[in-house]
């Protein structure tokens, strides 16, 4: 199997994030996948790329603190996340 190159798995992620079917995660990841997956390495991509296959409601409601974060996405992206998300809603 071809390895996908990093700059084409960037896009492909920061797409699926504006379109992920609940217009809130759509804003929020959206922004964020525009403003830090640039700045991500291959290994915070698959932290990413995992985090995406949750549902939406889920991924909204750890990124805004209203749920815990289960312990398999608590790690230094669902951080960024949480940081981003709290800056936007200030």
């Amino acid at each position: 199997m071809i390895e996908e190159p990093v700059e084409i798995r960037r896009k492909r992620l920061i797409h699926r994030s504006l379109y992920t079917g609940m217009k809130e995660t759509d804003l929020l990841l959206g922004a964020f996948a525009r403003k830090e997956l640039p700045g991500l390495d291959s290994a915070g991509l698959a932290l990413y790329e995992a985090l995406l296959e949750e549902p939406d409601p889920a991924i909204y409601a750890w990124a805004i603190g209203r749920e815990p974060v289960p312990a398999e996405h608590d790690n230094a992206v669902m951080a960024l996340l949480r940081r981003f998300a709290a800056d936007m809603a200030s």
